[in-house]
C-alpha cells in the first residue's frame, strides 16, 4: 500500500509539473508586426512626420515603445493579444503620420509654384 501510494504521489507531482509547465509556456512574439510597426514609424519621420504630425507620430512611437514592453514582459497570449493590437495601431498611425506629410508638402509645393506663376503674370503684364 505504501508502495501504491508513493507512486500515486509521484504521478501526481509530475502532472502537477506538466500542468504548470503548460500554463507558463509562452507565445513567441510577434516580431514581423513589430519590424513592420518600426519601418512605418521611420518612413513617417523620413517623410518630415515630426514637422507636420508631430502629435500623431509621437501617438505611433507611444504604442510602438508599450507594445515592446509587453514583449519584454512574459509573452502570455493576453500579452500577445495586446502587443499585437498596439503593432497594429502603431503602423497605421505612423503611415496615417506619413501620408499627411507627404500632402502637407506637396501643398506647400503647388503654394510655391501658384506663387511662382502668378509673379510670373505680374512680370509679362507689366512689360507689355
Amino acid at each position: 500500500m505504501s508502495n501504491y501510494m508513493s507512486i500515486l504521489g509521484a504521478v501526481g507531482i509530475a502532472g502537477i509539473a506538466v500542468a504548470i509547465t503548460g500554463c507558463a509556456s509562452s507565445v513567441e512574439p510577434p516580431t514581423s508586426q513589430m519590424r513592420a510597426a518600426e519601418s512605418s514609424v521611420q518612413q513617417a519621420v523620413s517623410s518630415d512626420a515630426r514637422n507636420f504630425e508631430p502629435v500623431l507620430l509621437n501617438q505611433a512611437q507611444n504604442k510602438l515603445a508599450d507594445a515592446e514592453e509587453l514583449i519584454d514582459d512574459e509573452m502570455s497570449e493576453e500579452n500577445y493579444q495586446k502587443a499585437l493590437h498596439l503593432l497594429e495601431q502603431a503602423s497605421v498611425d505612423a503611415q496615417l503620420a506619413g501620408a499627411r506629410a507627404e500632402t502637407a508638402k506637396a501643398k506647400q509645393a503647388v503654394e510655391e509654384i501658384n506663387r511662382n506663376i502668378e509673379s510670373l503674370r505680374q512680370r509679362m503684364n507689366g512689360s507689355q
